[in-house]
């Protein structure tokens, strides 16, 4: 995975402490007083992670020392740790892999219904591999596969059993797939380049803007994806989007013109838009010319 708005975009916390600061702080070794540090230090989900880092160190305290310093400094619970839970489904997260929030569920969730028990899904910007994890072990039967820009991504996903190849977006996928997949999704990046500032300060301490920056409008690379998809898709097949604010609504021409049809806004339980969901009508439609400048 590679991106998420910029209201939810980052780690559960408001502030970040310098190395130094954090190795000055006691550390306790029960829920309820590292729960009380943990909030006091700013973390919004202070029970939740207190509880995964118990857990993680497992009554060693050294262990757990080291973590909650690390946590403290603001690089995510799941480098830390090294596991996520997504979908309900335990998945693997290495260092410098893009961390799957739950934010992404809503459109993995549906890509597993729209995808066939002996079907074919490709995960796009797949990240530790979770959204292709998940395909997958709803859907035993059907091929996923995924790919990455980023080689430390191809080795997680890779660990956690993903069929993935290194390359961007369609480039790397075997070409005998063309018009031969049901589900194409993916969380690419979406930040508009003028709101990278606005995310929280520490995510990009740990984080690089190839996971966020989705140009000008953020649907810089949500074009490409539109543009794309339709060598890969059979007619009928899907196309899931993760993507907020009136992004929807920038991309709706583009949609029309290359026979999409039936889009679907996703969105959470609080009404926030989350992604889009489309299926490709596939009957001839011309694609968009490439856009000045673009790959």
């Amino acid at each position: 995975m590679s991106s998420h708005s910029s209201s939810s975009a980052a780690s559960s916390r408001s502030r970040v402490l310098p190395t130094a600061a954090a190795e000055g702080i006691a550390i306790a070794s029960d829920l309820a007083s590292l729960s009380a540090l943990l909030t006091r230090e700013g973390f919004i989900a202070a029970a939740e992670e207190s509880q995964q880092l118990l857990t993680f160190a497992g009554g060693d305290g050294g262990l757990l020392d080291a973590a909650v310093r690390r946590r403290l400094t603001g690089e995510p619970l799941a480098w830390i740790t090294g596991r996520v839970s997504f979908c309900g489904i335990d998945v693997r997260v290495d260092p410098d892999v893009y961390v799957p929030r739950w934010l992404s569920e809503p459109v993995a969730s549906r890509a597993v219904e729209r995808l066939p028990r002996d079907g074919c899904a490709i995960d796009l910007c797949t990240g530790s591999g979770a959204i292709a994890k998940v395909l997958a072990t709803h859907r035993p039967r059907a091929r996923v596969l995924a790919s990455d820009v980023a080689r430390a991504a191809v080795a997680c996903a890779t660990a956690n059993g993903v069929e993935v190849y290194h390359g961007d977006l369609f480039a790397p996928l075997p070409r005998d797939l063309e018009h031969r997949v049901d589900v194409v999704v993916g969380v690419v990046p979406y930040v508009p380049t003028p709101e990278l500032p606005l995310l929280q300060r520490d995510t990009f301490t740990f984080e690089t803007t190839l996971s966020y920056d989705g140009g000008d409008d953020g649907t810089r690379v949500l074009r490409r994806v539109l543009r794309d998809s339709p060598r890969f898709l059979k007619p009928g097949g899907a196309l899931l989007l993760e993507l907020g604010g009136d992004q929807a609504v920038l991309l709706a021409d583009d949609l029309t013109h290359l026979g999409y049809v039936n889009v679907t806004v996703l969105a959470d339980e609080d009404g926030d838009v989350r992604g889009i969901e489309t299926t490709f009508r596939g009957d001839g439609v011309q694609p968009l010319s490439r856009s000045a400048g673009g790959p």
